[in-house]
C-alpha cells in the first residue's frame, strides 16, 4: 500500500468517525426537542408553549387537572353583518380587531375545580363581612393579602344535580373573577377572563362563517349541546368535537362570563380606521357580557358574534334581599373558562 492510499484510508475513517457522533448528536437534540414540548416548556427562541396542563390540589389532597391551549395572535373582524340572520343591532357595528396572543382553557371550568375553590374559601355570612373589611383596609394601607375572600354559602344545591365533570354554574360574574383570582394564588399563574374580543377570536377559530368554521348548521349537532339535542340540561365538558384550535363547547352547553361590561354601544366606540387592540370593553357598567349561547339555545343563538348580558331575571332563583353577589340560584345555563397572558418578557404564560 502506498503512502498516499494509507493517508487516505486514514482521512476518510476519521471523517467516518465524525459523521457517526454528528448523527448521535442530531438524534439527541431532537430528542431532547420533543421531550421539551411534551413538557410545557418555553421552546426556541422563547416562545410559549402550545399547550400546557395545569395541576390543582385540593384542600382534601385531591389533584385536579385542566388544559389551557395558545391563542396565536392575530386580527379579524368582530361583531356581524346586518344581513347575517337572527342579528342583534348591539353585535355591530362590525370592526376590526387585533388580538395578542393568550391561553385559553381548552373547557368550561367543571364544577369538580370550582368545588374545590368553594370549600377552600366559602365564608359564613359573619365571617364574610369581617374577612372582606380586613381585606379591604389591607388594600388600602398598600399590603398584601394572603387569604382570598371567598363566597357566601350557596342558597341550595352548589351542583344543582350535576356530575363533577359538568360545567360549574350559577355563579355570578364576581364569583368567577374571585375564583380566577383563587386559582392564580393556588398556581403563581395569573388566571382571568377572557376578553369579549378574545373569546369572539378564538370562537371563530380563524372562520368567518356565522359558527366559524363550522358553516353547515346541520353539522353543528357534532360541536355543540343546544335545543336541538341537549334534552333541557347542560353536559359534561368536552363530549362533542373542539374547534380547530382545540376548544370545546364554545358554542352552546353553557353561557360563559367574559370579562366586559355590556354595552349596547361597546362596538361604536371602538376605532373605525383600523384595528382596535386587544379591547376591554367599557370602563364601567352595570352588567357583564355573557357569550355562547347555552343547552336551551336555538342554534342561531348560537352564533359567533350573538352577545347575551345579565338579566334581572337571572337572580329569581335567589329568595336573599339584598340579591347575593355571589350567587345565580338554580341558573344552569351560565358558566366561564378561565384565559391566561402571556408574558412577553419571558415568552411564557404569567
Amino acid at each position: 500500500m502506498t503512502s498516499y492510499e494509507r493517508w487516505f484510508n486514514r482521512v476518510t475513517a476519521q471523517c467516518g468517525l465524525r459523521l457517526k457522533h454528528l448523527v448521535k448528536y442530531a438524534a439527541l437534540l431532537a430528542v431532547l426537542a420533543v421531550t421539551l414540548r411534551s413538557s410545557g416548556a418555553p421552546s426556541r427562541a422563547g416562545r410559549p408553549p402550545r399547550e400546557y396542563t395545569q395541576t390543582v390540589e385540593s384542600e382534601t389532597g385531591e389533584k385536579i387537572s385542566f388544559k389551557m391551549v395558545l391563542i396565536e395572535g392575530g386580527e379579524f373582524v368582530m361583531g356581524s353583518p346586518q344581513n347575517e340572520p337572527n342579528r342583534a343591532d348591539h353585535e355591530g357595528p362590525q370592526r376590526r380587531v387585533r388580538i395578542d396572543p393568550f391561553y385559553l382553557c381548552t373547557t368550561e371550568t367543571t364544577l369538580e375545580l370550582f368545588l374545590a375553590y368553594y370549600q377552600e374559601t366559602v365564608s359564613a355570612k359573619k365571617e364574610f363581612i369581617e374577612t372582606d373589611t380586613a381585606e379591604k383596609e389591607a388594600q388600602a394601607g398598600g399590603a398584601q393579602v394572603d387569604a382570598i375572600t371567598g363566597p357566601t354559602p350557596v342558597y341550595g344545591d352548589l351542583t344543582m344535580g350535576y356530575e363533577a365533570t359538568h360545567p360549574a354554574m350559577g355563579a355570578t360574574w364576581h364569583n368567577a373573577m374571585t375564583f380566577c383570582r383563587w386559582l392564580s394564588k393556588k398556581t403563581g399563574r395569573n388566571y382571568r377572563l377572557p376578553t369579549e374580543a378574545e373569546w369572539e377570536y378564538a370562537c371563530r377559530a380563524g372562520g368567518s362563517g356565522i359558527f366559524g368554521l363550522c358553516s353547515d348548521p346541520n353539522r353543528l349537532t357534532e360541536y355543540a349541546w343546544y335545543d336541538e339535542n341537549a334534552d333541557f340540561e347542560n353536559h359534561g365538558v368536552a363530549e362533542k368535537k373542539p374547534n380547530p384550535w382545540g376548544l370545546y363547547d364554545m358554542l352552546g352547553n353553557v353561557r360563559e362570563w367574559v370579562y366586559d361590561f355590556y354595552s349596547p354601544d361597546a362596538y361604536k366606540n371602538l376605532p373605525s380606521d383600523g384595528p382596535a387592540v386587544n379591547p376591554r370593553g367599557p370602563e364601567s357598567g352595570t352588567v357583564h357580557v355573557a357569550r355562547g349561547g347555552d343547552y336551551n339555545s336555538p342554534a342561531l343563538a348560537l352564533r359567533c358574534a350573538a352577545r347575551t348580558f345579565e338579566e334581572k331575571w337571572w337572580r329569581s332563583g335567589d329568595p336573599q334581599i339584598p340579591k347575593s353577589k355571589w350567587w345565580l340560584p338554580e341558573m344552569d345555563f351560565i358558566g366561564f373558562r378561565v384565559a391566561a397572558s402571556i408574558d412577553k418578557s419571558k415568552g411564557a404564560d404569567k
